[in-house]
């Protein structure tokens, strides 16, 4: 079978593997369909994702088709539609006791610390595979994964109706967040530096836009909070000046969620956070919230149709992944299909 693996940063290669079987543990063989192109697959791709080990079949944004199971699993049969978990956790650590497997003193990530879902067959156990709506398509559902990432930086902001939240950066991972904030918040400013961008998130229920290229961001986050600033801030551009900003932009007693995995050092300022009284959090991954969207779309809560913007075949994943870094104002989600 074939896979992308990445050998080294700017090394993507098209390899060769055997097709896995089902054991008693990875008891259910998956049969991919489609792969979803995510900012930390480029990272890893780029050198930059922290995370990564070397060499990597990367890919966490996995749907395919469950092509043959072990005996022992009761829960799926071939030919069920599935969307793969991510996340492996011992169970049995501090934060897996406490109900926060998502950050395992041994996680492993599919597609970051082992072989993830660039490859076209993969052996998962079965609580690891989550049944599809049929109403959503395998490219579509690709959108899930994402979803599930929004929900978890909502869960850690402990979002609540009344908050005024700050969105920045609508983007793939702002664009999800959205979607999910708009169903627990009344009340939402998303800032970008793309016009149209702020447009579709006016769109998607943004209570205010703000483009930072021609407007001061703590200045019209005030404004637009009746002089308080944000009660809530996620920053969803993880940029290297993004934490301060925000941090500046929220009002006192709120909440500012990071989720950038850069190394470099970043500006922070501990007045404004002592100050303030500022609780700022961190949001990783997701902690088994693919249940969660996927009732969201069965209840007609949650669309992820149009989110893709792109598809490439497997084979040709080194010209999704230049696309990718051209930054084409035309791109929204990119996905890898398999041609089966």
């Amino acid at each position: 079978m074939k896979a992308v693996q990445i050998l080294k940063p700017k090394s993507l290669h098209i390899i060769d593997l055997e097709k896995p079987s089902v054991t008693k543990d990875n008891n259910v063989l998956v049969r991919m369909t489609a792969a979803g192109i995510c900012g930390s697959d480029m990272g890893i791709y780029h050198g930059t994702n922290a995370a990564a080990a070397y060499p990597r079949i990367i890919g966490h944004e996995m749907v395919g088709v469950v092509e043959n199971t072990f005996s022992s699993v009761t829960s799926l049969r071939p030919g069920d539609r599935v969307i793969v978990n991510q996340v492996t956790s011992c169970g049995h650590c501090y934060p897996c006791r406490i109900g926060r497997g998502n950050v395992c003193d041994s996680l492993a990530v599919r597609g970051v610390h082992i072989d993830g879902g660039y490859q076209e067959y993969m052996a998962v156990p079965q609580e690891d595979c989550y049944p599809l709506p049929d109403s959503i398509s395998d490219t579509d559902a690709v959108m899930i994964e994402p979803a599930t990432i929004a929900i978890q930086s909502c869960t850690r902001a402990e979002l609540k109706r009344d908050d005024m939240l700050l969105i920045f950066g609508c983007g793939a991972l702002g664009s999800s967040i959205l979607k999910i904030a708009r169903l627990l918040c009344d009340y939402i400013i998303v800032a970008d530096v793309v016009d149209e961008k702020l447009e579709g998130a006016k769109s998607a229920g943004a209570a205010h836009t703000i483009n930072v290229l021609k407007e001061d961001l703590e200045e019209k986050v005030r404004e637009y909070t009746h002089g308080h600033g944000a009660t809530v801030s996620i920053d969803a551009v993880c940029g290297s000046d993004s934490l301060i900003r925000l941090l500046k932009a929220t009002g006192n007693a709120g909440r500012v969620i990071t989720m950038g995995f850069s190394t470099s050092p970043t500006e922070i300022n501990q007045f404004l956070i002592t100050s303030k009284e500022l609780d700022v959090r961190g949001s990783r991954l997701q902690n088994k919230m693919f249940g969660r969207a996927i009732e969201l779309i069965n209840e007609g809560k949650l669309d992820l149709t149009g989110s893709v913007s792109h598809t490439f075949p497997l084979l040709k994943a080194q010209e999704a992944f230049d696309f990718v870094d051209s930054h084409d104002p035309s791109i929204r989600k990119v996905v890898l299909t398999f041609g089966f």
